[in-house]
């Protein structure tokens, strides 16, 4: 028996007792008195009721307690025994680099060896430096050009066809008069035209030949030379293809080292690598932003795209739009967002005789222009243009620069 049924059965006694009591002497206000103990009795039990399932539960509670302590108990001795066997483990790492330095410390050169390493290493650097000069000499014999930019005198709207942006040109090869149209900054089509008159005509006679490319181009900085395309593989960072228009198919490729991080031409975003031909070959322009956002030039082999020589330029790319080559001479051409009067304001020049700040900033003569490209044709003296649409030419005119056939 329970402590509370043994308390209850005392109560029930005692009331018996006092009731028999009171019925033994007759006194009738005792009644009242008879139902006031009931209700306290009946009280009492409800009372002791609650206590019994506050204890059931508080019994309760300390047991899922008792068992969450376990559990957390249980995962920190697991957490001890790893951070333990790290400890261990990165002790016994400690114990291997302290004789691993302790190896090489025995191995170090003597100051005399590192001293000739330098010396070759120096001999190394300036033999460099004069397989460059070499390159940069060779050029410079090779071909016979001292031709920079005096002025751009007029302008003739071509065209108006295809997207906003875009790429047109001929193929400055002898012989060639073909004209080629790219449209738009990612397709996989070439418009190949006759002549320029044909390009003109509304109905051209033939009709311009759809070449379908074995891979997408991006950005509007493509070339044809001698009747190859050279452009940048779309969905690629710096992969330079050479397609043989005839038959459309690869004859090369290359990776074009450092390029394809940063637009060439802030004002044209989508173009990452711009090629360009002149009197002395193939080029590519490149944005490096290692080298503060500022223009590399690039000579390429026409034949196997190998790289012949890599310039390093002052010009930067920030609100530049375009730039063409005269003569190994890079031109950059600057404007602004909202489009306005393109100017060239900085030239690099790889044979070193004309610089930016001895030269005047040379203005386009259309007041309202934004290019998506500009490529020269070196027989033709004349830049071909996309502006917003629209095919232009502009006419440039050039000067001797006797200083490069004086060196």
């Amino acid at each position: 028996m329970s402590g509370r049924e043994f308390l209850v059965l005392v109560l029930l006694l005692c009331l018996c007792l006092t009731v028999s009591s009171v019925k033994s002497q007759g006194f009738p206000q005792d009644a009242f008195l008879i139902q006031y103990l009931e209700r306290r009795l009946t009280q009492m039990e409800e009372r002791l009721n609650q206590c019994e399932q506050n204890t059931v539960s508080i019994t309760q509670k300390t047991y899922d307690l008792s068992s969450g302590m376990r559990g957390h108990l249980s995962a920190l001795n697991v957490l001890r025994s790893e951070v333990k066997n790290q400890l261990e483990s990165m002790s016994v790492r400690v114990d291997r680099m302290e004789r691993e330095l302790e190896y090489l410390e025995n191995k170090m050169p003597a100051l005399s060896d590192i001293e000739m390493e330098e010396a070759l290493l120096e001999q190394q650097i300036k033999a460099a430096e004069l397989d460059q000069l070499k390159k940069k000499a060779k050029i410079k014999v090779e071909n016979d050009c001292n031709a920079a930019l005096s002025q751009i005198k007029s302008l003739k709207i071509v065209k108006k066809m295809g997207d906003t942006s875009g790429s047109w040109f001929k193929d400055p090869s002898d012989g060639s008069n073909k004209v080629f149209v790219l449209s738009g900054i990612r397709n996989d089509t070439l418009l190949e035209y006759e002549s320029l008159q044909s390009f003109l005509d509304k109905t051209p006679a033939p009709p311009a030949k759809v070449i379908q490319l074995p891979s997408p181009w991006q950005g509007t900085g493509h070339m044809v030379y001698n009747g190859f395309l050279y452009y940048h593989r779309a969905d690629t960072l710096n992969q330079i293809l050479k397609v043989d228009l005839s038959n459309a198919s690869v004859v090369d490729s290359t990776l074009l080292p450092g390029a394809g991080r940063l637009p060439v031409y802030s004002l044209n975003s989508n173009t990452y690598l711009d090629m360009a031909v002149d009197e002395l070959g193939l080029w590519v322009i490149h944005a490096d932003p290692e080298y503060g956002g500022n223009l590399v030039l690039t000579k390429l082999d026409k034949g196997n795209l190998a790289v012949e020589y890599i310039w390093d330029t002052q010009c930067k790319s920030h609100d530049a739009e375009g730039a063409f080559i005269i003569c190994g001479t890079l031109y950059v051409v600057f404007n602004t967002h909202y489009g306005g009067r393109s100017t060239v304001q900085c030239l690099y020049d790889i044979h070193d005789t004309t610089h930016s700040a001895e030269s005047p900033v040379v203005f386009f003569p259309k007041r309202y222009t934004s290019h998506s490209s500009i490529h020269y044709h070196p027989r033709d003296n004349q830049l071909y243009a996309w502006d917003d649409g629209y095919q232009t030419i502009y006419q440039v005119e050039t000067h001797s620069n006797d200083n490069v056939t004086a060196e």
